[in-house]
């Protein structure tokens, strides 16, 4: 317990008492910089149910979960086990490397990266489909409701993308190989051994992944300050951006702290899940 203390009292003091305090601040109307408060109850609660922005942020996390799933989780096995199905130990090696190194890139500098290859007049991408002809499909990327969330999205996918391949590539190493060499004699094609045995024997990590994916959706923040900062027109506010502007752009802090309780319920139910689910793997292990 000695050792324990120091630990438990860093974690008491910058964890657990805010969150209990943030509970009380939801519950008021709080100018940070004055330090005046008032109680209101459950006011902005009501008024957070009917903010159109915070349903339009909601939806956006949801979109960023599921694309991320999709990408960093299904995407992200299909490459580890197409990249450790080549027989070449160096090349190997070279595709680790090369589908690694965006997820070594900050994930600031990855958004001031993607925002000058957006950029309408002198990005590469625009420059791009100039070049091949493909004028039409010019855009100011991140000036258009329309693609602005998914330009943003699209940049995480990038970063991201290659730890949870890394990780892939280390629970399909785990695998036998001597049942992938009893299925290539029985006949059994790479699409069906990926299916039969690559899948269901990584479904630990995959859940794992899964859970961790979808938690880190919740909590996006960086890439969109850097890129968007939620514009235009408020079209790529996630939850984490609208508490930021609420608390210290609006100095509404009371309606932040509420925006913060809804933040701290899904990422709890997240991270129940999580711990039920490596639960139940120990119990059938």
């Amino acid at each position: 317990m000695l050792w324990l203390l120091p630990a438990l009292i860093v974690l008491t003091a910058f964890v657990y008492v805010p969150l209990v305090q943030n509970f009380g601040f939801a519950t008021q109307r709080s100018n940070i910089f004055s330090g005046d408060s008032e109680f209101i109850g459950l006011r902005n609660f009501e008024v957070l149910i009917k903010d159109p922005i915070f349903w339009r942020s909601l939806f956006n996390n949801l979109l960023f979960a599921a694309v991320s799933v999709v990408c960093q989780v299904g995407g992200a096995l299909v490459v580890a086990a197409a990249v450790e199905s080549v027989r070449s130990r160096r090349l190997r090696q070279a595709l680790r490397v090369i589908y690694f190194v965006p997820s070594a890139v900050s994930i600031t500098v990855a958004g001031l990266l993607f925002y000058f290859i957006y950029e309408p007049d002198i990005g590469m991408l625009n420059g791009a489909l100039n070049a091949v002809g493909l004028d039409s499909l010019t855009h100011a990327w991140l000036g258009q409701s329309s693609t602005a969330m998914i330009a943003i999205i699209i940049m995480s996918q990038w970063q991201g993308f290659g730890y949870t391949a890394l990780l892939f590539t280390v629970a399909i190493q785990r695998v036998p190989g001597e049942l992938y060499e009893a299925a290539q004699i029985d006949g059994i094609g790479p699409v069906r051994r990926f299916f039969s045995i690559t899948v269901p024997l990584v479904r630990e990590m995959s859940g794992l992944l899964t859970i961790v994916t979808v938690s880190g959706a919740f909590q996006v923040f960086n890439e969109v300050m850097v890129m968007t900062s939620g514009g235009p027109n408020n079209s790529t506010q996630v939850l984490g951006t609208w508490l930021y502007h609420n608390g210290f752009v609006r100095n509404d802090f009371g309606y932040a702290a509420a925006i913060a309780i809804v933040i701290f319920f899904v990422t709890l139910i997240i991270g129940l899940v999580q711990l039920w689910y490596t639960r139940r793997r120990k119990v059938e292990l």
